[in-house]
């Protein structure tokens, strides 16, 4: 009889990178174990999952959308992929049930195979809690309903679930796992022609294609304002397949030539041999963080969105370190106050040797130090431990 499979839903690139790193991880703990028996995967997941072994249902991309104006001309097409991942995983009958953040899509299945009629004998696992500290906390008592435990990346998460009697470990943010992965600054500018003394600023305006579209033409003019204040500034920006053409055409016109770079080796060294950053909000203010990377978030969402979102959000922070540390260590300017010129003179104090520049290395140094997980090993090896533990494979 053959081993039951890992099921994994993710539903954009950062869950990808997510899901990759934990498909990776169970297979080392396994041959650790001296357990040889197969190891196999089933679910939704993108390029880097794809590299460990899952065929996807069907392509990611068409679940990596963002906000409720976004949402809505799409949702009929993914009502349609939750319900054939439901199908699929109540078919497949996996060891467990693996859902990685993106929470609309990904825990909407998790609770449909946990209140349907069908048969479930496996157990359900989500990996990124919901952030229940910035809006909605009554999520906290829903997901305790239906979940069977819950990964949570940062530190003071599991007391919101815990509460409401949800098994929780937090396993670490897996920026951390970066700096297994460093990369190599010399390198990257050897690579692209830059001399050791060319100022580079890292740009990185998301990975949909409605924060692209909002974010590159702000960023360009705020490079605008920035050629003329530091003479031979160069730009990188680093990118994913799925919006990677959108990003090219729309950096064509920037002010200052732009190298746009995709993958993980390019992304990281690009970090290595950047001054400073721009940056949307997202991941990526952690994976700039533990590369040490001194950056400025701009972000912007639709007018309804974002009326919406503050009627909700109780946060003062949008970025992983700022929420942290409970200051903001990396500037952000969101929505109205992300304008060409507020982006322009913050990168500005950044790119210059000053006491703001100081004053943010040494911030996202102890914001890092916070983040590393409760357990032994990588982020990813604590999450992988826990869901073979679930699959009973430990």
């Amino acid at each position: 009889m053959s081993e039951r499979p890992i099921f994994l839903v993710a539903g954009e690139p950062s869950g990808d990178q997510l899901g990759g790193r934990l498909m990776a991880a169970m297979k080392r703990q396994l041959v650790a174990q001296g357990d040889e028996r197969p190891l196999a995967f089933a679910g939704v997941g993108g390029e880097r999952m794809a590299e460990e072994g899952l065929e996807s249902l069907f392509p990611m991309r068409e679940l990596s959308v963002m906000g409720l104006t976004e949402v809505l001309p799409h949702l009929r097409r993914i009502l349609r992929r939750m319900r054939e991942t439901e199908a699929a995983a109540r078919r497949v009958r996996p060891a467990v049930f693996v859902s990685i953040d993106s929470p609309a899509f990904s825990l909407r299945v998790a609770r449909r195979l946990a209140g349907g009629s069908g048969p479930r004998d496996f157990p359900l696992v989500h990996y990124v809690a919901p952030s229940v500290w910035a809006w909605k906390p009554w999520r906290a008592r829903r997901v305790a309903g239906y979940l069977d435990h819950l990964l949570c990346l940062l530190p003071f998460e599991p007391p919101y679930f815990e509460a409401h009697g949800l098994a929780t470990s937090f396993v670490g943010h897996p920026a951390i796992e970066a700096l297994a992965e460093a990369g190599d600054g010399p390198a990257f500018r050897k690579r692209h022609g830059l001399d050791a003394q060319t100022p580079l600023l890292c740009v990185l305006p998301g990975s949909r294609a409605g924060e692209v579209a909002r974010l590159l033409p702000l960023f360009g003019a705020t490079l605008g304002r920035l050629a003329g204040r530091f003479p031979g500034l160069r730009v990188v920006v680093p990118t994913v397949p799925g919006v990677a053409e959108a990003v090219r055409a729309g950096t064509a016109g920037w002010p200052l030539p732009a190298l746009v770079v995709e993958g993980a080796q390019e992304k990281y060294g690009a970090f290595a041999a950047a001054r400073a950053a721009l940056a949307a909000s997202g991941t990526v203010a952690v994976e700039l963080a533990v590369a040490g990377v001194p950056s400025v978030i701009g972000y912007r969402v639709s007018a309804l969105s974002a009326a919406i979102a503050r009627r909700m959000i109780r946060v003062d922070y949008v970025s992983i370190p700022n929420l942290v540390l409970d200051r903001p260590v990396m500037p952000e300017f969101l929505q109205e106050a992300c304008t060409p010129d507020n982006l322009a003179e913050a990168v500005a104090a950044l790119l210059d040797e000053g006491p703001a520049r100081e004053a943010q290395i040494a911030g996202l140094r102890e914001a890092v130090g916070r983040l590393g997980g409760a357990g032994r090993g990588t982020p990813s090896e604590q999450a992988a431990a826990v869901v073979l533990r679930a699959a009973g494979r430990a």
